[in-house]
């Protein structure tokens, strides 16, 4: 079950929308089997949420996006998941993650304009008792994410031609 259960992920982070037959057909099961899997797999949160990947370029959309590197003392007794945990409670903060390197948290943020997203880092993010210092970096161009190519040139291939 195990693997089918792997291969039903798989499938499924490639297109959850996906009917339950093809599902099935492609991981080698039922339809039943392929359903208690998924069932199964959203009781133990493996799976957690179905999203859309969007492309709100274009959209009419206003919105800012951003990647905040955190640097934090965490206090006592409480460890990173404490402080990750205040951050994400945020509605600004869309991920957290615990970083290895130079600082310890990675936020991702979204507002709608570029003054709500400063007046998040300065008044909220960098108030923070355990916050001892940030980065942010506002996105600019998305051209990738989760697998899905995001550019759209039309066939036109603009590298610059390179001979020997």
């Amino acid at each position: 079950m195990e693997n089918i259960k792997n291969q039903i992920l798989e499938i499924l982070k490639e297109d959850c929308r996906m009917p339950i037959e093809t599902v099935a057909a492609m991981a080698g099961c039922s339809v039943p089997e392929a359903t208690e899997a998924i069932e199964e797999m959203e009781r133990d949160k493996i799976i957690l949420h179905y999203l859309p990947i969007i492309n709100w370029d274009r959209t009419e959309r206003e919105r800012v996006e951003a990647m905040i590197e955190v640097k934090v003392t965490p206090q006592r007794d409480m460890g990173f998941d404490t402080v990750a945990r205040r951050i994400y409670q945020f509605d600004e903060v869309k991920s957290v993650f615990l970083m290895s390197g130079s600082y310890d948290l990675l936020v991702l943020v979204e507002a709608r304009t570029l003054k709500e997203l400063a007046l998040f880092v300065s008044e909220k993010l960098s108030t923070l008792d355990t916050v001892t210092g940030t980065a942010t970096s506002f996105v600019l161009k998305r051209y990738k994410q989760d697998g899905v190519i995001f550019t759209d040139n039309d066939g036109n291939d603009q590298r610059m031609a390179v001979s020997p």
